[in-house]
């Protein structure tokens, strides 16, 4: 099994949950199913999986009286041979989406509390309405109080590194050096370089990282990404609405293309030549709820609260996981990266989507800072130590007039400027290899 930090969250939500039923979300293939049932099989005496994809009758259950009692006689009923044992089953209602008077019945289930209960689904973003699927109805009534919601994404980097059979003390070894603040040495700067660059292009998608590290195949790689991509194509075919179909995929066939440009701001213009956000924005939308894509907005000002300053109308649009984009981008890109020979303005974008994915699997929302009459560009600017702190994105190891422009300016506490090197401060200025951006 792959090891998962979102297992230590399930965990700590079966020790203290409290009347609280557990909703993972996220995108299709990033393991929401799979760890739940390696939850249910070794922390549970009775593990009882219903998925309203593959098995749409069990919809049934749900129809009808929603108190707890009948609703467990219809689940014994059709399925006769599963075991309800009090506080030691969890049952697990996969692609709930699918019934929408299951989720409604999440508060009586979780107010009887006889049983532990997750829920899953991997379009769960997207509000009533956005969804063409007409087996998704609108919800009668959402358990507020009752649930509480889990975002998962791909595989983090710390976890990439776990998959690669590094362990707990090797990684808090590393990071040692990133809390002195010391140089690291060079073996150990040149190993964890290229194990970044492995994670650019291989990603976290589980099914891909299973498969290179048993294989250590890029070509199988590349092979399992496009089926992703494939599957994310249907997932848009099949639950975009209407016209809104060929627009979505347009935005999110343009996202590489625009990553590649030297202005990263997302343009509609780039989408269809003389469109606007009248047109597209609803399908921007539409992918930010799928979690197909991460989005990063400019803001007026770099002061907290951040989202209060955000732009709505400027921002820039990343890939979920970064192996999906350089799949997009072809095996001869990913080459180029695992040898260190990428150049050009693809070349920033690669790396501004690394780094991107990796500060939102931290927990950080994404915004940045560029006003229309200056040359300053900050990639990323964080909420961090009580202050907002600028992240400079280097590809390689050029100098930082923006970043020394944005201290002296806005006089944060320190900045950070991620390269493709080693670690060093100078004044109030954080120079780390990418590779430790998973510290901040």
């Amino acid at each position: 099994m792959l090891r998962r930090k979102a297992y230590d969250d399930l965990l700590e939500w079966k020790k203290h949950k409290s009347h609280e039923s557990l909703l993972i979300k996220g995108a299709r293939q990033i393991g929401k199913t799979y760890l739940v049932r390696e939850f249910g099989r070794k922390e549970y005496e009775n593990f009882i999986e219903i998925n309203f994809l593959k098995n749409p009758s069990l919809r049934s259950v749900f129809e009808g009286e929603l108190n707890a009692e009948e609703i467990y006689k219809r689940m014994t009923a059709h399925l006769p041979s599963i075991k309800l044992v009090k506080g030691k089953t969890l049952i697990f209602l996969d692609e709930i989406q699918k019934c929408a008077k299951a989720r409604t019945a999440l508060k009586f289930l979780t107010e009887d509390d006889s049983f532990d209960i997750i829920c899953s689904g991997s379009l769960l973003g997207l509000h009533y309405g956005q969804d063409a699927d007409e087996d998704v109805e609108e919800i009668e009534s959402v358990p507020v109080g009752f649930e509480r919601q889990l975002i998962m994404y791909s595989m983090d980097f710390r976890e990439f590194l776990w998959a690669n059979g590094y362990k707990d003390e090797d990684i808090a070894y590393l990071k040692s050096f990133y809390d002195a603040k010391r140089k690291i040495p060079s073996d150990i700067v040149q190993k964890f370089q290229s194990l970044i660059k492995e994670f650019i292009v291989v990603g976290g998608m589980p099914e891909v990282v299973n498969d290179f590290v048993t294989y250590k195949d890029f070509t199988r790689v590349q092979s399992i990404q496009e089926k992703i991509l494939s599957s994310y194509d249907d997932d848009i075919a099949n639950h975009a609405k209407g016209v809104e179909k060929v627009k979505v995929r347009k935005c999110y066939d343009s996202v590489p293309r625009q990553l590649a440009r030297e202005n990263k701001k997302f343009k509609y213009s780039e989408v269809e030549k003389g469109s606007t956000a009248r047109k597209y924005s609803d399908s921007v939308t539409w992918l930010e709820d799928s979690n197909l894509v991460h989005v990063c907005r400019n803001v007026y000002e770099p002061y907290l609260p951040l989202k209060a300053n955000s732009k709505d109308n400027e921002f820039k649009l990343y890939y979920n996981d970064t192996g999906l984009l350089l799949a997009r981008y072809g095996f001869q890109t990913k080459l180029a990266v695992l040898n260190g020979t990428i150049m050009g303005n693809a070349k920033g974008g690669i790396y501004e989507n690394l780094i991107s994915e990796m500060l939102i699997k931290l927990g950080y929302s994404l915004h940045y800072y560029k006003t229309e009459n200056s040359s300053m560009e900050i990639e990323f600017i964080i909420e961090k130590d009580g202050g907002v702190i600028p992240v400079e994105v280097k590809a390689g190891n050029s100098d930082t007039p923006s970043l020394n422009c944005f201290l002296e300016k806005f006089k944060s506490k320190y900045g950070i400027k991620l390269i493709d090197g080693n670690l060093g401060v100078t004044d109030n200025k954080i120079v780390l290899p990418h590779f430790m951006a998973m510290f901040l």
